[in-house]
C-alpha cells in the first residue's frame, strides 16, 4: 500500500482520473498535498504536493451551476484531469492551500472557436 503524503486529511470523496483510460477512486485533500487513489490497484495513485501545482482550470458549464471537471496543472509532470461527485466541494477545499488567482476557468466552446477564427485572420494577413 502507498503511504500518504497528508498528515491531515480536509476531504475525501469519490472521483475519477482521466489517465488515459478512465480511473475510477477516491480523492484525498490535504495539508501537503492533492491524492488520487485507484479503487481496484493500490499501484495507481498520484500524488501533488501544493508546492507543485501551478493553475487548477475548472470547466465551468450553465454560469457555474454544472462543473463537469476540473485540472490540475502541475510545474513539472503535465496536467491531471478529475471530475467527482461534488466538484464545488473539492474546488473550495483545494481554495484553502492554492491561491484563488491560481484557479482559473476554462475556455468555453464559443471562446475556442473565436480564438481560432482570429488565428485564422492573422494568417491571411
Amino acid at each position: 500500500m502507498v503511504e500518504s503524503i497528508n498528515t491531515k486529511v480536509d476531504l475525501v470523496i469519490d472521483a475519477t482520473a482521466f489517465t488515459g483510460l478512465t480511473d475510477y477512486g477516491k480523492i484525498m485533500i490535504g495539508n501537503k498535498g492533492f491524492e488520487f487513489y485507484n479503487k481496484r490497484d493500490p499501484h495507481k495513485f498520484i500524488q501533488i504536493p501544493w508546492d507543485e501545482v501551478n493553475l487548477v482550470i475548472a470547466s465551468v458549464m450553465f454560469k457555474g451551476r454544472w462543473i463537469p471537471r476540473y485540472a490540475i496543472e502541475t510545474k513539472k509532470s503535465g496536467t491531471f484531469t478529475f471530475s467527482s461527485k461534488d466538484p464545488k466541494k473539492v474546488l473550495r477545499a483545494i481554495r484553502e492551500y492554492v491561491d484563488p488567482d491560481y484557479m482559473v476557468h476554462s475556455l468555453s466552446f464559443f471562446e475556442v472557436i473565436k480564438g481560432a477564427f482570429k488565428a485564422m485572420g492573422k494568417k491571411r494577413k
